[in-house]
């Protein structure tokens, strides 16, 4: 996508894993995404898949998703090429984006489809615009600005919802604050590396461009 669309047309995505990273041979086991367009959400993506091992137990009590639930899913190759087709021209976010990304390369790589689009990391925008909340853990973030949840975490799609309503919370906060008329994905990406100290006058200029 070129680097003007729109900071709510995005893919918001979230992996559950067998471990911290891929680097050390952990694999993906599930993956959820939610597609929104103009900020409204016009799709979403969920699967288990199986990692071609065994999971361990605190895997298991942590994400509820049993050895047996993988043992019935596809291969991980078999979820990501569908996955590639889903998220294919998109940009991304995800609530720690360096986690996800690192997953999400290191899995596309094994499909030979590691084209995607640049990512956003809510977690880092967060801590810039919220400094107030108690936290900047996705659960954390969902109750500090009241919005919608079922009460389920570290599934990957419940988790995805959550961070798109976090993430279209923060654009919309954002837009009323500055006065954006829209707020393109290249703005919020250089959010999140901006200093704290200094978020309120990039934003202002930034906002200067957009209205």
């Amino acid at each position: 996508m070129v680097d003007t669309v729109s900071a709510d047309t995005v893919i918001v995505l979230d992996f559950e894993t067998t471990g911290l990273s891929p680097d050390y041979g952990d694999r993906a086991i599930e993956i959820g995404a939610v597609k929104l367009v103009d900020g409204v959400q016009v799709d979403r993506f969920q699967k288990l898949m199986y990692p071609g091992k065994r999971i361990n137990a605190f895997i298991e009590n942590y994400t509820g998703i049993t050895n047996s639930m993988l043992k019935q899913s596809p291969p991980c190759k078999e979820v990501m090429t569908e996955f590639a087709d889903f998220i294919n021209g998109f940009n991304l976010v995800a609530h720690n984006a360096s986690f996800d990304s690192r997953f999400l390369a290191a899995e596309l790589n094994r499909v030979k489809r590691n084209q995607y689009g640049p990512f956003a990391c809510s977690m880092l925008i967060a801590r810039r615009i919220y400094p107030d909340a108690p936290n900047h853990k996705l659960g954390t973030l969902v109750k500090y600005n009241n919005l919608p949840s079922d009460g389920t975490f570290h599934r990957a799609l419940a988790d995805a919802e959550m961070a798109a309503h976090l993430w279209l919370r923060m654009v919309n906060d954002i837009k009323d604050s500055y006065e954006f008329k829209i707020i393109p994905f290249k703005v919020m990406q250089k959010l999140s590396r901006t200093a704290k100290n200094t978020v309120s006058s990039f934003l202002v200029r930034e906002a200067t461009l957009y209205r």
